[in-house]
């Protein structure tokens, strides 16, 4: 079920966008969700920490001691109020490995064998969870759960799902452009 709470304050704060968009992995698309509004929004930011929190505490398959991790740079805000609001520790993947100091791909506490969860802004192909869940299961983690803000429902379900990874989204693109004002829809 939708949360309407969060889908009035992701439209409230203007994070969804009308127009003809070029998205990260080279499509176009009318609409455009603005991942950096919602993430810097303090409303925005607080609904989605209580809403992933509400979904973790309610999943039978969350246990204590799960990890949560957030994919570099955008789901950093969100892991980190997330922890806050469930308590539960996060790392943070990078996408890439850093060229100075650690050189990590992963930062943070991470034991082999720990179940991960991870958090993620938008999902249009998977794609950058699906690399995310590869670098933590190297590190030594065990990573089969998904959770994003919004879903485009564009592949993202598809992908992730032949990499063992099951998706679960606060709001679904579906649920956001429900009652889209008619001059956006041309």
């Amino acid at each position: 079920m939708a949360n309407d709470a969060l889908i009035t304050a992701l439209r409230d704060a203007d994070a969804v966008k009308y127009g003809e968009f070029e998205l990260s992995h080279g499509g176009t698309s009318d609409y455009y969700v603005d991942k950096y509004v919602f993430e810097t929004n303090p409303e925005c930011l607080a609904l989605i920490g209580e809403a992933f929190a509400e979904t973790l505490a309610g999943a039978d398959w969350y246990a204590e001691g799960t990890t949560l991790a957030g994919v570099a740079l955008g789901a950093v805000p969100l892991v980190a109020v997330t922890s806050v609001e469930t308590g539960t520790p996060y790392v943070i993947a990078r996408k890439q490995q850093k060229e100075y100091g650690t050189a990590n791909l992963i930062e943070g506490d991470l034991a082999e064998g720990e179940e991960v969860v991870i958090l993620e802004d938008i999902a249009t192909t998977g794609q950058s969870a699906v690399d995310a869940a590869e670098a933590l299961r190297e590190a030594g983690a065990t990573v089969s759960r998904v959770l994003v803000v919004v879903d485009r429902e564009e592949g993202a379900r598809e992908n992730l799902a032949e990499h063992d990874l099951e998706l679960s989204s606060l709001v679904t693109a579906s649920d956001l452009l429900a009652d889209r004002p008619d001059d956006a829809a041309e």
